[in-house]
């Protein structure tokens, strides 16, 4: 009787290890996935840095052509004028146009 209680510790233990190493077994590979996903987040940080400044450069160089003084010479090799800022037309639909309200 004493061997088969031996034996029933001996698998007990042999249980309690074989969990051990499962559970160690499942952290570590969940730590490893961790320290991919890190990599993984560096990388798309680093793409959407150089985005982001790609985008600011585009965004300059929009800026800088659509002003003025770039303009006006395409425009007259066009034959075309460059309306100033200040010229505007209203447009007035139907009979009296409304006035505009006055501020409190």
């Amino acid at each position: 009787m004493s061997r088969r209680r031996k034996a029933k510790g001996r698998y007990w233990a042999a249980f309690w290890l074989a969990l051990f190493l499962v559970v160690a077994g499942v952290v570590v590979a969940r730590y490893k996935a961790a320290l991919d996903t890190a990599g993984r987040l560096r990388q798309v940080r680093e793409v959407r840095a150089a985005l982001e400044a790609q985008e600011a450069e585009l965004e300059r160089r929009i800026r800088v052509g659509s002003t003025a003084e770039v303009l006006q010479p395409k425009v007259a090799r066009l034959g075309l004028s460059l309306r100033s800022d200040t010229a505007s037309t209203i447009l007035v639909v139907g009979g009296k146009p409304t006035p505009e309200p006055r501020p409190r």
